[in-house]
């Protein structure tokens, strides 16, 4: 079904994607967490196979899986007329088996269909000055902006459009998102 006040954020590593849904939090709107950096995290703290760098595939349907439990969560608890921010969405999961070359098979594309958001996707642009690294997030540079540039082909792909936000404070962000979903 699709859920109109679902709004994605969404961009490569390190553009600044969690500092401005914890903004738009902040602001009293309902913010719905990344799972790939949580998954990371739990996968290291048990030794697990489901990385990034280990086991492509696993960390791969994990995604998958974790984001469809995130968006049913927020079916089940949150108000359907308020609007509700994604750190990244279910197509995230699928642009990273396309960029590992995964493949995606009718059954994936389902859940995909299943989990619909508002059609307008914000995407945060590679940001050098803000990109850096850290034990969860160990993609280079040029990585982050492959990521980006995949992220935006993949969300058209699935039938989203995409809107660039601009490169600004974390409060100019987070206006400019509410003003794009308000019409003003």
């Amino acid at each position: 079904m699709q859920q109109n006040n679902y709004y994605i954020i969404t961009g490569g590593p390190g553009v600044g994607k969690t500092t401005l849904l914890n903004e738009l939090g902040r602001r009293g709107f309902a913010i719905v967490a990344e799972d790939a950096r949580r998954i990371i995290q739990e996968q290291v703290a048990v030794s697990g196979e489901g990385l990034p760098w280990s086991n492509k595939e696993l960390y791969a349907q994990l995604m998958l899986e974790e984001s469809r439990k995130s968006y049913q969560r927020a079916e089940a608890r949150l108000s359907p007329a308020k609007a509700v921010f994604f750190d990244r969405g279910i197509v995230d999961a699928v642009c990273y088996m396309l960029m590992e070359d995964i493949p995606v098979t009718k059954k994936i594309n389902k859940l995909v269909a299943s989990c619909s958001y508002n059609t307008s996707v914000f995407i945060l642009p590679p940001w050098r000055e803000i990109y850096k690294t850290d034990r969860e997030r160990k993609q280079t540079w040029a990585e982050a902006v492959r990521t980006y540039e995949g992220m935006t082909q993949t969300y058209i792909s699935y039938g989203y459009g995409v809107t660039d936000v601009p490169r600004d404070t974390v409060a100019n962000r987070a206006d400019f998102i509410l003003k794009q979903i308000s019409g003003k």
